[in-house]
């Protein structure tokens, strides 16, 4: 679709004007091993389904959201009170409504490059002046001392994922505490989508450092990302103003009632990050066996560099039912590789030896 607004249209503000359009490639991909979203690979708890199909009904369906019992459910399983949270449509709306709450027009953001693109997005979209650190070719490394660096009086915001997304790499809680020591006047978001696999928390300090906001997701570990559930953790004082910045019925039924049978079954969880963790393994044996370098990596996904051939192993895999995503647009020459399970890396690696090797 074309920008140049029809005769009578109303010009969106600066900001939305200014900023480049994000569109993930989301069509063609349920027939094929899907290693480019860093989705969990097998599917989410069988007690999952079972609660679904036993609750689901029209009579549930037609009458609108009630969070108390599942409040009760997520608090206990994250080791906080219900007033410390609320739920979020994915971590999408907890980065929107972080943003909405604390962030006005000018105000200054500090992220980091490459990282997720939403926290970018809606720093955009709020007007706000960003300030992005970079992740240091090759290893990737948490650039600690140049984010303090970054942090001044202006700062009002700080976004970052631990472990980072496509880098793979984390930053140890110490570091963290530095950060929201250096940026008391500012508010701190720590998106831990990947703590099951790094196993570095912040989520410990809420109630000690007010300045401090964790967010999980229910998308990637738990093998629930079609239904948009994301958490978002603070101080109890925070969450209420986080709370007036928020649609109250942004989450869905069905989602929260899954999130209480998802949590239930924790064998689940633990045999799944177990296996991601061998298979983690088995990819960077693979790879380096292969004479690819990689990121060292503490999530489930492993960034490899690919030179110039990246496009053409992402092609060439997607030729053979594997999708895996090209990053070369913002960290030159590589593709992030989600892990799966062991057999599922295995058939990635077979089929990547092929393509390597030609």
């Amino acid at each position: 679709m074309g920008t140049k607004l029809p005769k009578g249209a109303i010009k969106p503000r600066p900001a939305v004007v200014a900023m480049a359009p994000y569109s993930p490639p989301t069509a063609g991909r349920a027939d094929k091993l899907r290693l480019d979203f860093n989705e969990n690979t097998v599917g989410c708890s069988p007690h999952v389904i079972t609660a679904l199909k036993e609750r689901l009904g029209a009579g549930r369906l037609a009458v609108y959201p009630e969070y108390g019992e599942a409040k009760e459910a997520i608090a206990a399983y994250f080791h906080v009170q219900p007033d410390q949270f609320t739920f979020t449509n994915g971590t999408d709306e907890a980065i929107q409504v972080f943003v909405n709450t604390y962030v006005d027009d000018g105000q200054e953001v500090l992220l980091l490059k490459p990282s997720y693109a939403m926290y970018r997005f809606y720093a955009e979209v709020a007007g706000a002046k960003i300030s992005e650190i970079r992740y240091p070719p090759p290893g990737m490394e948490f650039p600690l001392q140049h984010v303090l660096d970054a942090i001044t009086p202006r700062t009002r915001a700080i976004m970052l994922a631990n472990p980072n997304n496509p880098t793979g790499t984390g930053v140890s809680l110490l570091g963290i505490e530095r950060i929201l020591h250096r940026a008391r006047k500012a508010v701190v978001m720590v998106d831990e989508a990947y703590y099951e696999f790094s196993g570095v928390t912040a989520l410990t300090e809420i109630e000690r450092v007010p300045n401090l906001f964790v967010c999980r997701t229910f998308s990637k570990v738990f093998g629930m990302a079609a239904m948009r559930l994301g958490c978002l953790f603070s101080h109890e004082v925070n969450i209420a103003f986080l709370r007036k910045a928020q649609s109250p019925y942004s989450v869905n039924s069905l989602a929260v009632e899954a999130a209480q049978a998802a949590v239930e079954d924790k064998a689940y969880i633990h045999s799944y990050v177990a296996e991601v963790l061998a298979a983690r393994e088995l990819l960077c044996l693979g790879l380096e066996k292969l004479g690819i370098r990689y990121v060292p990596s503490s999530a489930n996904f492993v960034l490899g560099d690919f030179g110039k051939r990246a496009i053409e192993v992402r092609d060439a895999l997607r030729g053979r039912g594997i999708l895996v995503r090209d990053r070369s647009y913002e960290a030159p020459g590589c593709v992030r590789i989600t892990v799966g399970t062991r057999a599922q890396t295995r058939r990635m690696l077979a089929a990547l030896s092929e393509v390597w090797k030609k």
